[in-house]
């Protein structure tokens, strides 16, 4: 049994990690604003706080975290951009404020675009359009980068509520996207490649389901995705579709 702390739990991805975490038999912690929005059953499985991120200190999260082994930060959205940088620096503050032999591992959530395109290091996030709405991925990576947490970032593309594809066929990478581009695109300007890129993101649009028990599945310490971003593509040959 893993003790997990979970922020955003009433949101679509958190709702299903703390599903899937209870589930499991885990000892589960949550902080939400609404407890009433958790999802059926959660609240009497579950050590459930009422409060705001954003309107608790750091040091009131961090004494919510120590003793668990593992936080799960769903929170916040991106496309909220400077509120999202400013919710996600306050995760990890929080956690800095642990003291070190207390501090849990950390899985936090990005997008496909902060994944390397190719062995250039040209990210996603560089290309016209993309860079405009997701900007802020790039900001609190390199948060996380300054920090001395143990923290895994899952960059999954879009995510969907739809059955799970099963996280054993997932394609999982680090660093770089989980998906092929041309080669050619090396040689490309930002605005050529963009179409490449756009075109690859049906294989990265993953179920909410996949992406919650692929976290959950990976808690241990250490090992090949500690301080690493980590994509996440369908199998060959299927691709998702966002309605």
């Amino acid at each position: 049994m893993t003790r997990i702390a979970i922020f955003g739990a009433t949101g679509s991805l958190g709702s299903h990690v703390a599903r899937l975490a209870v589930a499991a038999g885990h000892d589960v912690s949550a902080l939400v604003r609404v407890p009433a929005k958790l999802p059926p059953g959660i609240a009497s499985k579950a050590t459930i706080t009422t409060g705001d991120l954003m309107q608790q200190q750091p040091s009131q999260l961090g004494e919510f975290i120590s003793g668990h082994d593992v936080l799960i930060s769903c929170a916040g959205l991106v496309t909220e951009g400077q509120r999202f940088v400013e919710l996600f620096d306050r995760v990890v503050s929080s956690v800095e404020t642990v003291p070190g032999n207390r501090r849990p591992l950390c899985w936090l959530l990005a997008g496909a675009g902060l994944l390397d395109l190719d062995s250039s290091g040209r990210r996603g996030l560089d290309l016209p359009k993309v860079r405009d709405t997701y900007w802020p991925h790039r900001v609190n990576f390199e948060r996380l980068q300054r920090s001395t947490i143990e923290w895994r970032l899952l960059c999954p593309g879009p995510m969907v509520d739809q059955p799970a594809v099963g996280i054993h066929r997932l394609r999982v990478s680090l660093e770089r996207l989980p998906v092929a581009i041309p080669a050619v695109t090396k040689l490309l300007p930002d605005l050529l490649v963009l179409p490449f890129f756009a075109t690859s993101i049906p294989q990265m649009i993953i179920p909410y389901a996949d992406a919650a028990a692929f976290m959950l599945a990976n808690l241990d310490r250490g090992g090949p995705m500690s301080r690493k971003r980590v994509g996440l593509a369908l199998p060959h040959g299927m691709m998702g579709r966002k309605v």
